[in-house]
């Protein structure tokens, strides 16, 4: 497979996507150009949300021997620049093309309109109803309370802090997620909880110097461990707990594995995981395959689209932390438990 980095040069597409180049599927089912994979907020290396989609998109093109382009966010760009990106990557013969985060709702539904032989996905969003188009949706709210169980038998202040990236109501499952779980272990627990900005223009989910200083306030009130919601301003969050040598819970991808975030892993408790990529993995299949998803396609914890990494060896000496969240996941599963979502 080869790889080449090009700049890209229609207005609105980005600052730079990656595009790598394979073959058709050989019973002909799958004629298209590759995968199309539009970045959101944060774009690539965010150790994350975004990079767990890139995962999907690598597996995919090694699996099926397909090629790829996934192409990085601007700043403050509109939904046309979105819309944009997408009708760039339909136009060119990607297929599926998928939006990475509600952001993209917008920009879904007008490229969709477009182009209706092109499946078209969008992860965290369920607006958009269209026979061309999957919403790729996920219970957050059910990895965000195995996190606040942890963290909730791991304080030894029973004192514990969320931090979100933006005030919306995506992030808003994440947060009453991780209190219930809190609080089924301790009532009583104090927990802080923050938003880094109301807008995600404002770089609530791109700014790790803006998760530092939340996460440095919350420590300093008391919380020993943290849990963050907020894509690449999560970094900060776990830079600081790392600093303090208090625990750090990280998001959507295994933190703790994370190559930029090898010197801080020691802290990283576990993390809410959330795989973006095997949606991506499971779009990508269904269209090769000739028969592509539409409508809701949502993960929970039951199917393993959700769930509590535990790669820390320092976790696993945690028994009792290890044995609450293993029980809360069995409960959840069984329906013995059902997880607010706000």
């Amino acid at each position: 497979m080869t790889v080449a980095v090009v700049a890209l040069a229609a207005a609105g597409c980005g600052k730079s996507s990656t595009e790598s180049t394979g073959t058709s599927s050989k019973d002909g089912k799958y004629s298209g150009k590759g995968i199309g994979l539009a970045y959101d907020i944060g774009g690539k290396g965010d150790q994350s949300f975004n990079d767990a989609a890139y995962a999907g998109l690598q597996k995919a093109e090694g699996e099926f021997k397909i090629g790829g382009r996934d192409v990085e966010p601007t700043d403050n760009e509109s939904d046309a620049d979105k819309t944009q990106r997408l009708v760039t990557l339909a136009k060119a013969g990607y297929n599926p093309v998928i939006g990475v985060g509600f952001a993209y709702a917008p920009a879904v539904k007008e490229a969709a309109a477009k182009f209706p032989k092109v499946t078209f996905g969008i992860i965290d969003d369920d607006k958009v109803q269209a026979k061309n188009v999957a919403d790729m949706l996920f219970h957050e709210e059910q990895s965000s309370y195995l996190a606040g169980v942890a963290a909730a038998k791991a304080t030894k202040k029973n004192h514990i802090g969320f931090i979100g990236g933006v005030d919306v109501p995506l992030i808003h499952k994440f947060e009453a997620g991780f209190k219930q779980g809190a609080q089924s272990v301790n009532p009583k627990i104090k927990i802080e909880s923050q938003y880094l900005t109301q807008t995600p223009q404002e770089g609530g989910f791109s700014s790790p110097d803006k998760g530092e200083n939340a996460a440095n306030g919350q420590i300093d009130a008391g919380a020993d461990v943290l849990y963050a919601a907020a894509g690449l301003s999560g970094q900060g969050v776990i830079k600081s707990a790392a600093e303090h040598k208090v625990w750090a819970i990280g998001v959507d991808s295994d933190q703790y594995k994370q190559a930029a975030l090898a010197k801080y892993k020691d802290y990283i408790l576990g993390s809410a995981l959330k795989n973006v990529g095997g949606a991506v993995y499971d779009l990508v299949k269904s269209v090769y395959e000739g028969k592509p998803l539409s409508g809701d396609v949502r993960g929970d914890l039951k199917s393993g689209a959700v769930g509590f990494a535990d790669s820390n060896p320092k976790y696993k000496a945690l028994t009792a932390v290890v044995s609450a969240v293993d029980k809360a996941k069995q409960n959840i599963i069984d329906g013995k438990v059902t997880v607010n979502t706000q």
